[in-house]
């Protein structure tokens, strides 16, 4: 059998396993015979690492999935210069009649769209829109960029991009072909400590990087259990069959950006283990005794509350990424970061140290004010007018627009959305089979070599205003 016929066979059943088609004892067989992923290609398309699309003088934007993400992005690209909302979309007439009215008084007449599983596509199909804004349930997120993008827009898509490695490589081929932006949301790669701690690795505060951490442990389980919570409770679904770090980005992403994955390192592979459940399944009984639409979930077996998941680069350094949505552990993303002559973390409180001990608050503050990156100076005070997350939210937002205005590549390109993305389906692989470890795909076929590091300098930028009602 030939090396492509092996990858699409056990691609095929990755996938299939991660929503929760194939039994385990059929996974478990498909690891005897697994041979390292192999790249489509040995070589891109096109290399869309440090790409500068022309310029838009004003961005038109559609807006696909206006439920609980949504709705903030109609509001924050409403109070950014050079943007026009062109068209709203959603499933439900409701959802997509309330983001209108987040729209009134200002200049935004968007149309609306609603009432079928493909009205989307109508959307990305207009020939006056540049970017579409993707904010719906994740099994849609891949097939909704890539439609987009062969549609001629460039597409930003909330977090994770995709589910599958398949699906990671068509959103690398789709972006590279069409030579259009695919940039996953990752807001947590904008939030202050984070693009602190990035400005201070690119000054050499660090030196150099040895060790990464990052979480997203965030109790949600009254929420995925919530009828009223996720449209659907498709999140709980998610979690029902798929076991291992369902959701990495968060953590990871601004780690990664440190670190000059995918510009100058890149992940070599991983392992992944899994707690058993201890919450989900009680819950699901709970209910049950009280409300019989709960009695379906009393025999899924859900997936293990804490996922641990490790990560080796070429270049030798080492990433830990905790997963865990239904223990009642307080919120943590942790973002550590060492160096060979310093550590930073942010949770539970933010710290920082050049020695055995941490930096007083007096120290802290000093290295605040020298490092802090000019992006926050200049629109970090807006940003937490405006909201979202903090302030976080904004900044990100902001950033794609100046970028697409000013022609500059952006931030995260199609590679970080695959690399981090590919994360969750590898993780589920690696529990079910005894954390077995695995290659991690280069979706930059060697690229990473020469790619440049991410500048989040404003050179060149900056320029586009905001205006906050």
């Amino acid at each position: 059998m030939s090396d492509n016929t092996n990858r699409r066979n056990f691609l095929k059943l990755s996938s299939l396993a991660g929503i929760g088609l194939v039994s385990g004892n059929v996974i478990a067989k498909s690891s005897e015979n697994y041979i390292p992923f192999k790249n489509p290609l040995e070589t891109s398309h096109f290399n869309m690492s440090g790409y500068a699309a022309p310029k838009l003088e004003t961005v038109r934007v559609g807006i696909i999935g206006l439920g609980m993400r949504g709705p903030g992005a109609v509001t924050r690209l409403s109070y950014i210069e050079g943007v026009e909302i062109k068209a709203l979309c959603d499933l439900r007439p409701k959802q997509a009649e309330k983001a209108k009215e987040l729209l009134k008084n200002t200049s935004h007449d968007p149309d609306l769209y609603s009432g079928s599983d493909y009205v989307w596509k109508e959307v990305c199909d207009r020939d006056d829109i540049d970017l579409i804004y993707i904010a719906t349930p994740w099994e849609w997120h891949t097939p909704m960029a890539v439609y987009a993008m062969n549609s001629g827009k460039h597409v930003a898509v909330e977090v994770p991009a995709a589910k599958t490695i398949d699906e990671c490589w068509e959103l690398v081929e789709t972006s590279e072909k069409t030579k259009k932006h695919c940039m996953m949301l990752e807001n947590c790669c904008y939030d202050f400590f984070e693009l602190l701690t990035l400005n201070m690795a690119r000054q050499g505060f660090f030196g150099d990087i040895i060790h990464g951490e990052g979480a997203y442990l965030h109790n949600l389980l009254d929420l995925n259990f919530s009828k009223n919570g996720y449209e659907d409770m498709w999140r709980l679904r998610e979690n029902a069959h798929r076991n291992g770090n369902l959701y990495p980005t968060h953590g990871l992403g601004p780690i990664c950006q440190i670190m000059n994955i995918n510009r100058g390192d890149r992940m070599d592979y991983l392992v992944s283990l899994s707690s058993n459940d201890y919450n989900m399944h009680p819950k699901a009984v709970e209910l049950a005794k009280e409300d019989p639409f709960f009695e379906k979930y009393t025999d899924v077996k859900f997936r293990g509350n804490m996922n641990t998941t490790t990560v080796k680069t070429k270049n030798g350094r080492s990433i830990m990424v905790q997963h865990d949505v239904s223990s009642p552990r307080p919120y943590s993303r942790i973002h550590l970061v060492t160096g060979n002559k310093a550590t930073a973390r942010k949770w539970p409180e933010q710290l920082i140290s050049k020695g055995h001990e941490w930096m007083s608050p007096e120290e802290m503050k000093e290295v605040e004010e020298k490092y802090m990156p000019e992006i926050v100076k200049k629109v970090g005070e807006l940003a937490k007018k405006a909201g979202g997350h903090g302030g976080m939210d904004f900044i990100m937002t902001w950033r794609l627009i100046d970028c697409l205005r000013n022609g500059l590549p952006l931030d995260q390109d199609v590679y970080d959305a695959a690399t981090w993305s590919a994360i969750a389906p590898l993780s589920e692989y690696s529990v079910r089979n005894k954390s077995q470890t695995l290659d991690v795909p280069d979706f930059t076929r060697g690229n990473w070599k020469t790619n440049e590091p991410v500048d989040i300098s404003l050179k060149g930028a900056g320029n586009t205003k905001i205006q906050i009602q």
